[in-house]
């Protein structure tokens, strides 16, 4: 791979350090990813500049007109502390027309507007929990008893890393519904999202691509111990704390015991919902497939956790996509993605 100039975008406080040695593990999950990402392209041979952007755009706008990176390799996760605002650092940089990792601002907007991503895959025909929206500022009203069925599932409209999820997440009347709807509101401040819950196996497919899409082997979130006394979800214990992990046996892995004919399926369910949201470069597709083996899309994530020895990188380590290949892999889509601009140059 040729040398490149390129210019990798975090959150400042997760600027990586030149070396880890001599810190806890503790320490380094904080910027795991960020590490990750940055030491590999310096092993690839890169010239490699880390830019952290917190509300400000001018040093970001300074360095691509004088440093001219090839690439930026887009690790933001939000803008200002608000989620919502990561489309539009990377419509910026679109519009001074410079290339990036990962994916364009329409498939940024949609995968991160959950209501709206169901409502564009409604129009493909596309399976996802029925849902109701509660908007954060109004006072809560209860829907309709035809129009969803308990048990159901709480969670922020906009927010990501199962931010503000927990087993309270899940309600089995209307006074549980309320608590959990005014908590959202209260403590995450977004729009509070209700929807059926789907039980069955929790499945995670990646993709990688821009015209031309390949999927990664399926893989499944197993919840050990946990599953025999609480109900299979993604909590942020379960996602993020490894104590949490060890003690209840919750590992991810190979999707085992699915027909080719049911592979197959997935495979073609994750492009086609990966077109219809406009994604590019890569993104992380999280299904529900219960008993009777329909699918449910629970959420699209587009730019998802990079980080080394994780469910994206090892579901392409597992068919000899290596991290660093992977990392490479992800450049050369960022490289080679055709923006709008390419018709004027």
């Amino acid at each position: 791979m040729r040398r490149r100039r390129i210019l990798l975008m975090v959150h400042p406080n997760l600027i990586p350090p030149e070396d880890i040695d001599g810190l806890s593990e503790k320490e380094i999950d904080v910027f795991r990813c960020e590490y990750n990402v940055y030491s590999t392209l310096r092993d690839l041979g890169h010239d490699v500049r880390v830019l952290g952007i917190l509300d400000r755009l001018t040093e970001l706008r300074e360095i691509v007109k004088e440093w001219k990176p090839h690439v930026v390799f887009n690790l933001l996760q939000e803008f200002s502390g608000i989620a919502a605002y990561e489309p539009y650092v990377v419509a910026y940089l679109e519009m001074n027309r410079q290339r990036y990792t990962g994916s364009n601002p329409r498939g940024l907007m949609l995968s991160q507007d959950k209501v709206l991503t169901k409502q564009v895959l409604a129009s493909h025909r596309i399976a996802t929990p029925s849902f109701h929206l509660f908007p954060y500022g109004k006072r809560f009203k209860a829907p309709r008893k035809d129009k969803l069925r308990f048990p159901l599932f709480v969670k922020s409209a906009t927010e990501d890393a199962s931010l503000g999820i927990a087993q309270a997440s899940i309600v089995e009347d209307m006074t549980k519904l309320r608590e959990r709807v005014e908590f959202i509101h209260d403590t995450v401040q977004s729009d509070a999202l209700v929807e059926e819950y789907i039980d069955g196996r929790e499945l995670y497919i990646g993709v990688l691509g821009n015209n031309r899409l390949t999927t990664l082997p399926v893989w499944e979130m197993h919840f050990g111990t946990l599953a025999d006394v609480q109900a299979g979800i993604a909590t942020r214990k379960v996602k993020w704390d490894r104590n949490y992990q060890e003690k209840h046996g919750i590992t991810t892995g190979p999707a085992e015991g699915l027909s080719e004919a049911e592979v197959e399926k997935l495979s073609r369910l994750a492009k086609r919902i990966y077109r219809a949201l406009h994604l590019c470069g890569f993104a992380r597709l999280d299904f529900r497939m219960r008993d009777d083996g329909k699918v449910f899309l629970l959420e699209a994530n587009a730019n998802p956790d990079l980080t080394y020895g994780e469910d994206f990188a090892e579901s392409a380590a597992s068919v000899g996509i290596s991290y660093d290949k992977l990392i490479a892999r992800i450049v050369n889509l960022g490289l080679s993605y055709e923006p709008e601009w390419r018709l004027y140059e």
